[in-house]
């Protein structure tokens, strides 16, 4: 505005076209931001954004996510900022006693607890377990087949964080793919993690074509057949032993499920058949009969 005050173009002018009061921009030519406030708004606006795409994200991880974005600066600034506005982990919001539930879900229920399927990339379920190293924590976000109850995809990470469900989404679409399957179409159930209802994973659903669907909330039954995974993987693998790194238990969770998992657990409802030998016979039946 003062660069077209010096070419003749009157402020009042400029503020009407601007829909700006003459008495802000007058008030911000006698007292201009500086570039230290500059500077923290732009840090400000780093740590909002990383908070927003991951909410359980803590002050710690919001500094690392805020230094990756080109605004870097030290923790204990990371959190006075976080601080002063709020932003928080939202494991830390459940943790305290202010009644607050999980946020509103981004999809409906079209699952209903109807765990069934005609055809493979009909409905996939996921869900993230953790399990402790002495390392740290370890998660695994897997998504499941209801047709043949095949882990068609999973991701593995020292944090659980969006990234983890949305490279668990592509691991799944990318196999499916090899097989020369199309997802396009498929259900995708999840519970109301904010994983799941990120910027990031529902746009991963819209590019690859899936459909969202969440359960209720406080309701493990809307997911119990991916519970039921986890269970058979709680008991099988992550509390069969003490693990001294995440690599080690990495490993075995990967070995368990490409292994035995699929290829020598025979289950009841696929009629004592493991998942490859059901999916494979199933989809041979199909084409035959086309």
């Amino acid at each position: 505005m003062s660069e077209l005050a010096a070419e003749g173009i009157s402020v009042v002018l400029t503020c009407r076209v601007l829909s700006i009061a003459r008495q802000v921009y007058y008030r911000w030519l006698a007292e201009p931001v500086t570039d230290a406030e500059l500077e923290q708004a732009y840090r400000a606006n780093a740590l909002h954004d990383a908070h927003r795409e991951d909410p359980e994200f803590g002050y710690r991880y919001l500094h690392e996510e805020a230094a990756r974005a080109g605004q870097p600066m030290s923790a204990r600034t990371a959190w006075r900022i976080c601080s002063d506005n709020g932003w928080w982990s939202a494991f830390a919001k459940r943790r305290s006693k202010n009644g607050k539930r999980p946020g509103p879900p981004v999809h409906d229920d079209l699952v209903r607890r109807n765990f069934t399927a005609t055809r493979a990339n009909q409905v996939w379920l996921t869900d993230i377990t953790e399990h402790p190293t002495a390392e740290g924590k370890l998660y695994l976000c897997a998504i499941k087949d209801v047709f043949s109850r095949r882990i068609v995809g999973y991701s593995i990470d020292s944090r659980m964080t969006s990234r983890l469900a949305v490279r668990a989404l592509a691991n799944a679409v990318a196999r499916r793919r090899v097989d020369g399957a199309d997802v396009a179409g498929c259900t995708l159930h999840s519970d109301r993690g904010s994983q799941f209802r990120s910027r990031r994973f529902v746009h991963a659903l819209s590019r690859h074509g899936l459909v969202g669907s969440m359960g209720r909330v406080g309701a493990a039954g809307d997911n119990a057949a991916m519970e039921s995974f986890f269970g058979l993987l709680q008991n099988n693998v992550l509390d069969r032993r003490s693990w001294d790194s995440r690599e080690e238990l990495r490993i075995a969770i990967v070995t368990w499920i490409e292994r035995t998992y699929h290829r020598r657990r025979r289950q009841s409802g696929l009629g004592r058949l493991t998942p490859i030998e059901y999916e494979t016979i199933m989809t041979t039946s199909v084409a035959l009969t086309a």
